[in-house]
């Protein structure tokens, strides 16, 4: 590594994470693009969060996993028979806490009530199984990049 570099203070651990994060990303954003996925942005903010997570990737994919499913899945059941106000919105907030207790997922209630609330909140102009499905692959795309990112290019945990 030049000394200039070392100098600044960046280590080679920073640097490969960087460089890890970018292909990963990079990969993320291609592939869900190449799928025509309409919002694509997703897959690479996905792979980000898994990947620089602060907890082991493994458990941080499961719970954004099951967290997107379940709010997807229930935000699609309420759109599609219920017209949303706040108060719709705020039974679906409250269920999908319940939900997630009663499957023993409380970890993935943040991510399960942000895919919920991007589902319900945010006009699509597509049936709501059809958005709450994109986000699911969308998602499911960058977690899948990430974890295979992390399975064969290991990074020194240093200064990351």
């Amino acid at each position: 590594m030049p000394a200039w570099i070392t100098h600044l203070g960046i280590t080679r651990a920073a640097l490969m994470n960087s460089l890890r994060t970018a292909v990963a990303t990079v990969a993320s954003l291609l592939l869900a693009r190449s799928l025509k996925l309409p919002e694509f942005y997703w897959a690479p903010i996905s792979t980000i969060v898994i990947l620089l997570s602060t907890i082991n990737p493994l458990t941080h994919a499961w719970q954004r996993f099951a967290g997107t499913a379940i709010g997807a899945a229930l935000g699609a059941l309420i759109a599609t028979f219920f017209t949303i106000n706040w108060m719709i919105y705020f039974a679906a907030i409250f269920i999908c806490g319940i939900l997630c207790a009663l499957l023993r997922v409380s970890s993935a209630y943040r991510i399960a009530a942000i895919a919920l609330s991007i589902v319900l909140l945010i006009t699509h102009g597509r049936p709501p199984w059809i958005v709450a499905t994109h986000r699911f692959i969308e998602v499911s795309l960058g977690i899948a990049i990430a974890l295979l990112i992390t399975a064969v290019w290991k990074v020194p945990q240093e200064n990351v």
